[in-house]
Order: structure tokens, then sequence, then C-alpha cells
């Protein structure tokens, strides 16, 4: 397990450091674009970040107690503009949506091309 969560820490770093020198994305994003590539090329292998994964995963309602926490302080400021979080929040969504469908299909099509050949 501590090997999964040293690969883990190691991406997320690497994404802060990156990000740290210009890429205009956040640290946490760009580790998981890192390791999403390591995992898709056989660089790194899904049973080295399988137990660390699957103890965060089962943890997970916990790590959504401090955005819970965060929201509940600011809760004037989103009764205030709850339109446009709410506009944000739906367009957001279906642009992650339809950016990552359209990339799984491009790497889906790309990753059968190469088992026929």
């Amino acid at each position: 397990m501590f090997g999964g969560i040293f690969y883990l820490f190691l991406f997320l770093s690497a994404g802060e450091v990156l990000s740290g020198i210009g890429l205009p994305l956040p640290g946490n994003v760009t580790g998981m674009l890192l390791m999403t590539g390591a995992l898709a090329t056989g660089v790194l292998k899904p049973e080295h970040v399988r137990t660390a994964s699957n103890v965060l995963l089962d943890n997970l309602a916990f790590l959504f107690v401090p955005p819970g926490v965060g929201i509940l302080v600011h809760i004037q400021l989103i009764r205030t503009h709850w339109l446009s979080i709410s506009l944000a929040v739906v367009v957001s969504t279906l642009l992650v949506l339809i950016v990552v469908g359209g990339l799984q299909q491009v790497l889906g099509s790309r990753r059968r091309n190469e088992r026929s050949v």
C-alpha cells in the first residue's frame, strides 16, 4: 500500500511542479493526467496503485467533509449568486462529459486498432 501512496504523491508532486513553472492547469489535475498517461501506456501498472486507490475510495465520504463545511461557511454568498453558480456547474459538467467522452472514444478506437494489427 505504501508503494501505491508513493506513486500517487509522486504524480501529484510532478503535477504541482509543472503547474508551478507555468502550466495553466491545477497541479492535481496535471498529476492525474500524468498518471492516466502512465497507466494507459503501461509505464505504471494498475496493481501498483490499486490498494492505495481502494483505501481512498472506501473512505471517500470523509474527503467531502471539508468542502461541505466550506459551503456552509459561505452560504450567504451562495444564496446571492446561486444562478451564476448553477449555470457554471451545469456548463462545466457538460463540457467535461463531452471532452472526456470524446477522448475516451478516440483512445478506445486507437487501442482497438492496435490490438487488431
